[in-house]
């Protein structure tokens, strides 16, 4: 094994303020179209959400008793959470069937699932007619343990804590505390299972907060097996989106942010992800096909709103599931990348039928929800927000390059400690210095 590395430890709680402080500054061109375009719009935003927090939810929001939901739970926590999905499908697939090609998107599918949970999943913040009673259900005060709302604002949680513990080793070797990120390694296995169990629950739970409206919702859409099809469309959800940021990263950051080694191997890596995504969305598909069948909905399909199921789900999952097929097939990016925008659009409008089109459908388009200017400017602020964060995460922290050598040493150093293990051929087992039998593993 190599030495130890002598790189200094960062200890003093000055230093770290010292070099973050140093790191604040903007790295690359600062007066970018992006940038010109997203600042205003932040800042407005940021305004918009002040002047709600003073003045109430009615001063902003067109939300009434009949349309309780609008465009910040049914767009920004609806979408925002099935677009994380991402984080725990590439945390099973390289933790627990330890595909380790995988390995170097998983911090960046895990930082843009804890980004969504911190910005979209926060928007029910701004729901509340009550703002301040968010921390009823962590505190005790109304627990409210029999509204599905409760489960799911506890999932949210922990989920977070999960992606956090998950995604923490990137910080400490971006402030180089070697013995925190040795701590926080050891706890990424128990992080990754507690995260998957979470997120399966409350993936599915969003979807069972719309089986107390069965009267409200359009029958193509109400089924009892709502959580069932939330979940599944998590999955390729989150896949898409971890295809769509991936490919925009490795085309607009440079060298010095992304490794070259993953520029190479991202086009391998996002076929295999866009097949994944064609079988979970055959399922979906399947499932959908099934349902309708068993409900005998067919002559529902021949009315306006049939017309628009059948865009859901013919026209965003069906051919998208088949481009991804040709695309994996034939090893076009172009076909990939495609789809995954597809799919992306296919759940925001599914999320959105949900919550606002097919929800009181039969009441007139004058008197339906409809969201004012102020909604629409926030909800693109925090989607901005959660962009100049990711962005500068990447640019600071070892998200899409490779681990500082120290960090590599330590995991060498740990990988080694673990198979040092002597084999008895009495026995036919290996057994560790103190003579007792153990498994060999293998760190994955």
């Amino acid at each position: 094994m190599r030495a130890a590395t002598t790189a200094k430890e960062t200890k003093s709680l000055k230093e770290i303020l010292t070099f973050v402080r140093s790191e604040l500054k903007p790295k690359g061109k600062f007066l970018t179209p992006f940038n010109v375009i997203s600042i205003p719009v932040i800042i407005l935003g940021a305004l918009v959400i002040l002047y709600r927090l003073v003045y109430g939810l009615g001063a902003v929001a067109n939300n009434s008793s009949e349309f309780p939901w609008g465009v910040w739970i049914g767009c920004i926590v609806m979408v925002g959470v099935a677009f994380a999905g991402g984080a725990y499908v590439m945390a099973f697939v390289v933790h627990v069937l330890h595909a380790e090609k995988y390995h170097s998107i998983l911090r960046m599918a895990l930082l843009n699932g804890f980004l969504a949970y911190i910005f979209y999943a926060g928007a029910i913040f701004l729901d509340l007619g009550r703002w301040w009673n968010i921390v009823n259900p962590l505190i005790g005060n109304k627990f409210g343990v029999n509204s599905v709302l409760f489960l799911v604002s506890w999932h949210f949680l922990l989920y977070m804590l999960a992606q956090l513990l998950e995604i923490a080793p990137a910080f400490a070797e971006w402030l180089g505390l070697k013995k925190l990120r040795k701590t926080l390694i050891s706890l990424t296995m128990g992080a990754v299972i507690f995260g998957i169990a979470l997120s399966t629950l409350h993936q599915s739970g969003l979807g069972a907060l719309f089986m107390m409206a069965k009267w409200k919702i359009h029958p193509l859409w109400y089924t009892e097996f709502i959580p069932l099809l939330f979940f599944i469309s998590s999955v390729f959800a989150g896949i898409a989106v971890v295809i769509f940021i991936g490919t925009i990263c490795y085309r607009v950051f440079g060298d010095e942010h992304v490794d070259e080694e993953y520029r190479k191997s991202w086009a391998g890596l996002a076929l295999g992800l866009g097949k994944a995504c064609s079988v979970a969305m055959f399922v979906y598909f399947f499932l959908k096909v099934l349902l309708l069948t068993h409900y005998k909905q067919w002559g529902l399909l021949n009315s306006p709103m049939g017309y628009w199921y059948l865009f859901e789900v013919v026209g965003l999952v069906l051919i998208p599931c088949i481009i991804f097929a040709q695309g994996a097939r034939k090893a076009n990016m172009t076909l990939v990348n495609t789809a995954a925008i597809m799919t992306m659009i296919g759940v925001v409008i599914n999320r959105v039928n949900f919550s606002m089109i097919a929800f009181k459908w039969y009441i007139p388009l004058s008197e339906r929800y409809i969201p004012s200017w102020m909604e629409v400017v926030s909800t693109v602020a925090i989607v901005f927000s959660v962009i100049w964060v990711f962005r500068w995460i990447v640019f600071r922290t070892p998200i899409l390059r490779k681990s500082p050598q120290w960090a590599m040493e330590q995991d060498e150093a740990e990988e080694a400690g673990e198979e040092a293990v002597i084999y008895s051929p009495q026995l036919g087992t290996t057994m560790a210095d103190g003579g007792v039998p153990v498994n060999r593993r293998k760190k994955g």
